[in-house]
């Protein structure tokens, strides 16, 4: 074990909670590149993602002591981010989208100059696929399949129920497969729909009997199995889609203004009888 560990989010949250200037800080300074990137995906403008990015934290600097932990602080997070979010797409309604690609990434020295020049062109891919669905299922897919919350915390966050979150996935997943996957041959008369199964399964909602009738039939199927293989592929470079580096000045920025924010915190606390 290091010498120097570094806390868990758990004790930094009840820290902040507490008072502690410093734990404000290094809790919100975790969090910029994820809701950076979640930002640059939903709203699709480099500039607009900066200005979620800092109304975001300074809402939960502001407001971090009245977190009761009723839900999880992605959830919390996410919830904050989402509606500045909307705020910006209302403002600029009219306005053309340009989806920005994920940058920020750095080449892995395991792979070969081939191989990177390949993931690179399947995270273009991914990036213009997930650009290009509607903000619905644009922010179930961002919220579950990137960013790892579960279908409840994404229901919690969207203020819908977890059926809806799930129809929406399955719709946005398979959206993507097809947009960065290779095309499959039409279905055939004993294919059941493998997408959906392998989705739902996914989310735990296929009994054990169901999904060994789906696996049967994969393994006799080289269309379905494709095709699940495809999506576990695009689904898999969901979890792996790079973290933009938050621009310099905007970091800059958001420290000045997260210490000064955190020092009135603390100082309030320590006021308090």
């Amino acid at each position: 074990m290091s010498a120097v560990e570094e806390p868990p989010e758990r004790k930094l949250l009840e820290a902040a909670r507490a008072g502690d200037a410093r734990a404000i800080e290094e809790l919100l300074a975790r969090q910029q590149p994820r809701i950076f990137r979640f930002g640059l995906k939903m709203c699709g403008d480099p500039e607009d993602a900066g200005d979620v990015l800092q109304e975001t934290l300074l809402a939960m600097a502001k407001n971090v002591r009245g977190f009761r932990g009723e839900s999880s602080l992605a959830t919390w997070m996410y919830t904050i981010a989402r509606s500045f979010c909307i705020k910006k797409r209302r403002r600029r309604k009219g306005a053309p989208e340009a989806h920005e690609p994920l940058r920020g990434d750095e080449p892995d020295a395991r792979r070969s100059p081939e191989q990177e020049a390949m993931r690179r062109q399947q995270v273009a891919a991914l990036d213009r696929a997930v650009g290009a669905l509607p903000p619905s299922y644009r922010e179930v897919l961002l919220l579950r399949d990137v960013e790892g919350l579960s279908a409840p915390e994404v229901a919690k966050v969207l203020g819908i129920g977890v059926e809806a979150v799930k129809s929406r996935l399955h719709r946005a997943r398979s959206a993507v497969r097809e947009a960065v996957g290779s095309a499959a041959p039409p279905r055939g008369a004993e294919c059941p729909d493998v997408l959906r199964l392998l989705s739902r399964k996914l989310e735990g909602d296929v009994t054990p009997e169901v999904c060994a009738e789906m696996e049967k039939h994969i393994a006799s199927c080289p269309r379905c199995e494709t095709l699940c293989s495809s999506l576990k592929a695009t689904l898999s470079l969901c979890r792996n889609l790079p973290v933009p580096r938050v621009p310099a000045q905007v970091k800059r920025s958001l420290e000045a203004t997260v210490r000064r924010l955190g020092s009135r915190v603390a100082a309030r606390s320590a006021a308090r009888p």
